[in-house]
């Protein structure tokens, strides 16, 4: 075997780059857990200062400082010896309710890789390991890292991207979010849309306990109602909206969930697809953002179709031409691409 010295040392250099983030994203969690960010939004600190804010060991703090400097996190000045955050770093690292919480994506990815033991032994088997399986920081991390997109983009630009939809909803109209978890999106259209109601279902109850306790603090439980219920046996019919959240392709069957959709729409109803960017091809998957829906799919997404029946599990990477496969299986008669963001498609079907 002839090795290139410089090509190995290129291989190797990405490496180092994995492991760190990998150890990082440890530090990442710890920050969200113990208000770190927030604290040291509030302006420079050393460590021991940062202590005084967040009532934490200097020692620890010294250590997740440096290191959140190693990886850019924040900003070090050697002259002062203080760590600090730039306005963007906080506005992505210090806001939990804010349009973007990056935090959130490290609680999930640490969750998901807790079940590594029982993604193995699915390797080998076949078998399939569900949502409900998982770690709870799982769902918790789900909904952080996808509440901020939502946020930012679900009642500013998707669902005015949709034909006629927004003039329903704000007359007050019918939608069923379907694969709910912990109810975020349906949280957002009922704050948006207050003569709307909203049905969120999940197959997993204790997402769905959750999820009613966040509708009430919200301020919403009398306009939003939630059930235990999987995407093929949602109660309800005449709906305007039906939402799929990045959860369709993680349904084992999604064509029997896009029927079941099909038949609970009014007449001219719309069912709104929001799922992970991807492309039609594997090459064009092969990108940041590729990677990290395809490892997520490798632990939470394939794991929970197989574990279901109906013999499909797309993966988070399906792309636009087997979701709209889906739909017209289904019996639906329109597909369009509405909106699309860096880490989601956005499309519309209707019957």
């Amino acid at each position: 075997m002839t090795v290139d010295q410089g090509k190995l040392m290129e291989f190797i250099h990405t490496f180092a780059g994995d492991l760190g983030a990998t150890m990082a994203a440890g530090g990442v969690v710890i920050g969200h857990r113990l208000g770190l960010y927030q604290a040291l939004a509030e302006g420079p600190a050393t460590p021991e200062q940062l202590a005084e804010r967040a009532q934490c060991s200097p020692r620890y703090l010294a250590e997740w400082l440096r290191g959140q400097a190693a990886g850019g996190y924040v900003g070090y000045d050697p002259a002062t010896g203080t760590f600090a955050m730039s306005e963007e770093q906080a506005f992505a690292l210090a806001d939990p309710q804010g349009p973007v919480y990056l935090p959130g994506a490290f609680v999930l990815a640490l969750g998901a890789l807790k079940a590594e033991p029982h993604i193995t032994e699915a390797f080998r088997t076949g078998a399939g390991f569900g949502w409900h399986e998982q770690d709870g920081d799982v769902l918790d991390g789900c909904e952080l890292f996808f509440r901020p997109g939502y946020l930012a983009n679900l009642v500013p630009n998707w669902i005015p991207a949709l034909d006629g939809v927004e003039d329903k909803l704000r007359a007050g109209g019918r939608v069923a979010d379907v694969g709910t978890g912990l109810g975020a999106s349906a949280v957002l259209i009922a704050e948006a849309y207050p003569e709307t109601s909203v049905t969120g279902s999940d197959y997993h109850d204790g997402s769905i306990q959750l999820a009613r306790k966040r509708a009430a603090e919200a301020g919403v439980a009398d306009r939003v109602g939630f059930e235990v219920a999987t995407a093929q046996t949602f109660s309800g019919s005449d709906y305007d909206l039906v939402a799929t959240f990045d959860s369709l392709h993680d349904m084992g069957d999604p064509v029997g969930a896009a029927r079941h959709v099909r038949q609970a729409l009014a007449p001219d109803g719309t069912w709104l697809i929001v799922e992970p960017a991807a492309g039609d091809t594997v090459e064009s998957n092969l990108n940041p953002v590729g990677r990290i829906y395809y490892s997520f799919s490798e632990f939470l997404c394939v794991p929970n179709a197989l574990s279901q029946p109906g013999g499909y599990s797309l993966g988070a990477q399906a792309g636009e031409a087997a979701i709209r496969q889906v739909t017209a299986d289904a019996g639906f008669t329109r597909f369009r691409r509405a909106a699309e963001t860096p880490f989601n498609n956005v499309y519309e079907a209707r019957p």
